[in-house]
């Protein structure tokens, strides 16, 4: 008894392009977000870059990052002053970040004489 295979067993198929999905997403998220996690505010707006910008970044544990090299506050500044004043400043701030502690830094940064300081925001 011979009988014709006129169907395709697309299970397989559906196991392969699910990994392949799973692999894409995970080195999306790694390239986009950077290496150090920081889960991002969100805003209807968003600026777009125009040219490389100096990151600091704030986590939610309270660490701060230059160019994701981590940094103290003080060394922050000291790093930044090396830069000229026309830089542009972008800071990635976590969303549970304290609002006080975000507005030290920046404030810190532009009393540096930086004037082009952004936030780096989620569109929602």
């Amino acid at each position: 008894m011979e009988r014709e295979l006129n169907q395709i067993n697309v299970i397989p198929l559906v196991d392969v392009m699910l990994v392949l999905l799973v692999i894409v997403m995970t080195t999306a998220t790694f390239i986009t977000t950077g290496q150090i996690p920081v889960e991002l505010a969100k805003a209807k707006e968003a600026g777009t870059k125009k040219d490389t910008p100096l990151v600091v970044t704030l986590t939610a544990e309270g660490n701060i990052f230059l160019n994701d090299r981590p940094m103290t506050r003080p060394d922050l500044l000291l790093a930044l002053q090396s830069h000229a004043k026309d830089s542009l400043i972008l800071v990635r701030a976590d969303r549970v970040i304290i609002l006080e502690r975000f507005v030290e830094v920046v404030d810190e940064v532009k009393g540096l004489g930086f004037e082009q300081i952004s936030l780096e925001v989620i569109r929602s």
